[in-house]
């Protein structure tokens, strides 16, 4: 069963890893993750958004999500206010999941897990990578 009022850490994690995977194999979500370059910045807005519309249902503050999640309030209200595009298309799938569109047997959690450890993987590779980016051209950037 879907948690759609999330009670704890694991039925959060529960329910922000089935609206992150449904939200990325949705077809329109397929077509705006196509290009290349831009991937990851969808993928990681949407794994974002997920988590902080997981955390509002479970009735978390907005200080909390952001502090947990390591992102800016401002971000946090934009993807939770639709503000965001992401925060509108995990919207759209939590209400699908809500109306019963998209029920579990659609989902299998197990691959859902394994395309969120990627994800993760994916993510510190590059932010790993920024870090080492920034490291080498700190020092000719402009002094503040």
């Amino acid at each position: 069963m879907i948690p759609l009022t999330p009670l704890g850490k694991q039925e959060i994690h529960k329910l922000e890893s089935i609206l992150l995977y449904a939200t990325l194999f949705r077809k329109d979500v397929l077509d705006l993750i196509k290009d290349p370059s831009e991937r990851l910045t969808w993928v990681d807005s949407l794994a974002v958004a997920s988590s902080a519309i997981a955390r509002e249902k479970a009735g978390m503050r907005i200080p909390e999500i952001a502090e947990e999640l390591g992102r800016t309030e401002q971000t946090i209200r934009k993807h939770l206010k639709g503000e965001s595009k992401a925060g509108q298309i995990v919207r759209e799938t939590y209400d699908l999941l809500k109306q019963g569109q998209i029920d579990e047997s659609q989902i299998s959690i197990s691959s859902i897990l394994e395309e969120n450890e990627k994800l993760k993987q994916e993510n510190n590779i590059l932010k790993n990578s920024i870090k080492e980016f920034y490291n080498k051209v700190k020092d000719y950037l402009p002094k503040d």
